[in-house]
């Protein structure tokens, strides 16, 4: 790829070797130029250390040091792994083996079975949930749906952790894991799963590393085949390495030492899985002439975000503490992250989804901000409000970008067109890249302006969008790039799984947002109960929560917003108290303070939602409980209906198709998607409860200040059967401002 000018997303492929070290901190030159021998590095969050290692592989390759096909460099998910691929092909080393674990090992795995055992190699079961569902049926045990995911997660650990059914009860008791059920009955389950298996002729995940294994230590003419294909290995996020993997790579390595590791023990989040640092900390011991590396100039976060980050370590105990790494933020100052408390979850997620709305309107890229929570069942309360807040967003851990549907059938379309492009009419008056690639897209659906719609119809329509963009930066790094250039591109992309940038606020849990970065990041629900979370008993438990949090911290490159509910539910005693990880951080705080809710002095920022009119209807609010049956209500959704789902409706159905109507006229004049003016589960809540007067609309959920301001009266006209028009000729106008 070769251009005058280069964007950042397709930068220029250095010329030689040498200018593949351009740009690289002494630290990082030093593990680019160290090419032999064991190597560890120790790299702290925001350090570079994908990039020191990408330019390692690429300067020996370019160096004429390594051959690419004899370099395997692992990581631990897809997603890296083709981030790897994505940055090697970029400084020219194609070629390169970039994969994660398991993805080497099937590779192998599938290559040797007819040479190793014979015959078909057995199909890898999807999902083992099923299959462990059949063996405790087969076992006589009745197990609820949390049981049966507790127990497959036993089983995996065991596995990974090289445990037989027979060693399970002690090295379960040894590991201290909280088990879910009497540890005879899960060896019991663990058994009677192996045997299923093998009745079904189906493997599984880890039998997959298991079989390679085997198959390596048993036939030391395959192992001998393997080591002289791979001679130089990088390992990433060492710190996540499993015992079943690193006996893995000791069989790969044979009695080899071209090995380079990279690693920090504070971000070790994996252990409930059998994940272990102490490979990471032990490897000087194990390989004495090792070069260790410390990379701990932090380019991602500002001095602010740094602070706090380094402040949390400063605080964690055990032995991955004791190998901490003190960050320097290389950055220039930002702002000081802001605490804020809030009376409940509910007003947390408007809190949030206000700040945001307001970053969005100031042009921060929605893609630039993160939700970041503890457990995925966090997510539906910000999706909500953000929904209502008229704000697009993604759920990270969805489908992967290259295997939706709709983008697909784009690059179907778009490969047609580069091919006939001549004949179809459809690029008539298509003057460029950019123009033809809208020009294809817009008959999949893509529209300058995004659908009023949300859920289905808004993630095509992202998709599309992306590819647009996509094809804009392409142009502006490659002038004279023609269709067929970008479809290459986007071939290469799809193999490397190096998707482009969807618009909108990502949600995700802290686990999935390990290895990814914003510009603002929210992180919310930092209470106790929730972090550390409710079952982190013992000290190691509670320090890996210490490390999550700070994975939190560090995903952020300039604000950072930290939040807590002090009640689940609105009208609930607020009977939390924020994080203990933040005591002696935040302000007003000591480190070692006493569990007690926060007090006003010291800056905290108070989050009682919205302006200070907004507080009498929320104090006057009575618990959240059903109005029919009268059960407390957790849900979202339900407690903006004040009802079980599942409880009898009483809803005025005319009401609601006035409200309907009326809605969609709003919306069509205001060019806003509907669900900004009122959700459905709004509308269905107010047509059941029939509000006659300001007080009690404004107690039904849903209906916030700036919603009751603007559209109170046309509501409550609607509702007493008058013209909404006639009783409110402001809406538009106060809808025109937004």
């Amino acid at each position: 790829m070769t251009a005058a000018t280069h964007s950042p997303l397709f930068p220029g492929v250095p010329d030689t070797a040498d200018a593949v070290l351009e740009g690289l901190d002494p630290e990082q030159r030093e593990v680019a130029t160290t090419l032999r021998g064991p190597v560890c590095v120790l790299a702290g969050a925001g350090t570079g250390k994908t990039r020191a290692i990408t330019h390692r592989i690429a300067y020996g390759v370019r160096a004429g040091i390594l051959q690419p096909s004899s370099v395997l460099a692992v990581t631990f998910t897809n997603r890296a792994a083709g981030e790897m691929r994505g940055r090697l092909r970029q400084l020219g080393a194609q070629g390169v083996q970039a994969r994660t674990f398991h993805s080497a090992a099937l590779r192998q795995l599938q290559y040797f079975w007819p040479k190793a055992v014979g015959g078909a190699m057995p199909r890898i079961v999807d999902r083992k949930i099923q299959l462990v569902t059949d063996a405790a049926a087969g076992c006589r045990l009745r197990l609820d749906r949390g049981e049966l995911r507790d127990v497959t997660g036993e089983i995996e650990w065991a596995k990974v952790t090289q445990t037989v059914p027979a060693d399970y009860a002690l090295a379960a008791a040894k590991a201290g894991r909280d088990i879910p059920r009497d540890p005879a009955e899960i060896a019991q389950l663990y058994a009677a799963y192996e045997d299923l298996k093998r009745a079904r002729a189906v493997i599984d995940f880890e039998d997959v590393l298991l079989l390679t294994v085997g198959i390596l230590q048993d036939r030391h003419d395959i192992a001998d085949q393997v080591r002289a294909q791979y001679q130089h290995f990088v390992v990433d996020e060492y710190q996540d390495v499993s015992p079943l993997q690193q006996r893995l790579l000791d069989l790969w390595l044979g009695e080899r030492d071209d090995l380079c590791v990279v690693g920090d023990a504070s971000q070790t989040i994996y252990s409930f899985t059998g994940a272990t640092p102490d490979h990471l900390l032990d490897f000087r011991a194990r390989h004495p002439g090792a070069t260790v590396v410390k990379l701990v100039r932090d380019y991602r976060s500002t001095p602010q975000v740094v602070h706090l980050a380094n402040g949390l370590l400063a605080q964690a105990s055990g032995r991955a503490a004791d190998h901490r790494l003190e960050l320097i933020s290389q950055r220039a100052a930002g702002p000081e992250p802001v605490h804020t408390e809030y009376p409940d979850e509910p007003a947390e997620a408007e809190g949030a989804a206000r700040r945001i709305r307001a970053l969005f309107d100031a042009g921060v890229p929605a893609s630039e901000i993160a939700i970041l929570f503890r457990a995925n069942a966090q997510s539906e309360t910000y999706e909500q409000a953000l929904a209502d807040a008229g704000i697009p967003y993604q759920l990270r851990g969805a489908e992967r970008f290259f295997d939706r549907p709709e983008v697909r059938r784009a690059i179907v379309n778009l490969r047609a067109a580069a091919r006939f492009g001549g004949n179809d009419s459809a690029l008539d008056g298509a003057v460029d890249l950019p123009s033809q690639v809208r020009a294809v897209l817009s008959g999949e659906g893509w529209t300058a302006q995004p659908p009023a719609s949300s859920g289905a119809v808004r993630e095509r329509w992202e998709s599309l969008a992306a590819l647009v963009h996509l094809a804009r930066d392409f142009t502006a790094a490659r002038a004279d790039a023609t269709l067929g250039d970008l479809v290459a591109e986007l071939d290469e992309r799809a193999g490397a799984q190096h998707a482009p940038t969807v618009q909108g606020v990502t949600l995700a849990s802290l686990h999935s947002a390990k290895g990814l970065e914003w510009d603002v990041v929210f992180l919310v629900g930092v209470a106790e109960g929730m972090m550390p979370i409710t079952y982190a008993r013992t000290d190691e438990q509670i320090e890996e929560e210490r490390r999550l949090l700070y994975v939190g911290v560090t995903r952020a490159r300039e604000r950072l917003h930290v939040s807590w509910a002090l009640a689940r539910s609105p009208g609930n005693r607020p009977s939390r108290r924020v994080s203990r990880f933040l005591d002696g951080l935040r302000p007003g705080s000591s480190a070692g303070a006493p569990r007690a809710a926060a007090a006003g002095p010291g800056g905290v920022e108070r989050g009682v939602p919205g302006l200070a009119e907004a507080a009498p209807r929320r104090t006057q609010r009575t618990p959240a409980r059903c109005r029919v049956c009268g059960r407390t209500l957790t849900e979202a959704g339900e407690m903006k209906l004040m009802r079980c789902e599942d409880c009898p409706s009483d809803m005025d159905e005319g009401l609601y198709e006035r409200l309907r109507a009326w809605r969609a006229d709003v919306a069509g004049r205001s060019g806003q998607p509907a669900f900004c003016v009122l959700t459905d589960k709004t509308m269905i809540a107010i047509a059941e409860a029939g509000p006659e007067d300001e007080r009690e609309l404004a107690r039904i959920p849903g209906v916030g200040m700036r919603k009751f301001r603007r559209y109170g009266a046309d509501v409550l006209a609607i509702c007493a059967g008058r013209d909404p028009v006639a009783a409110n000729g402001t809406a538009d106008a106060n809808s025109s401002q937004k």
